[in-house]
């Protein structure tokens, strides 16, 4: 991993003007290498996808609810509206 680091470090040439990008870049890319220590963190993908569309299924779900409340709630005073004309 840090062989890596030193082969690209190499490829940026060192001036007095560029010296803070170049160390700026080289901290990234020690950032963004892969940790050894992490990989048991890392998720599977297929579980992240199934998980993820679950959640997709379930906020269209609660949606579609909603709008069934909203619509019957608009129902029911459209009928109490009418009813109080009947009787009025």
């Amino acid at each position: 991993m840090f062989k890596f680091l030193q082969k690209i470090s190499r490829t940026y040439q060192l001036s007095s003007k560029g010296h803070y990008e170049w160390f700026t870049k080289l901290f990234i890319l020690q950032l963004l290498a892969e940790d050894p220590a992490l990989k048991w963190f890392k998720s599977h993908k297929k579980s992240v996808w199934r998980l993820k569309r679950a959640g997709d299924v379930l906020t269209l779900v609660v949606v579609a609810g909603c709008c069934y409340e909203i619509y019957v709630k608009a129902v029911m005073r459209e009928e109490a509206r009418k009813e109080a004309k009947k009787s009025a």
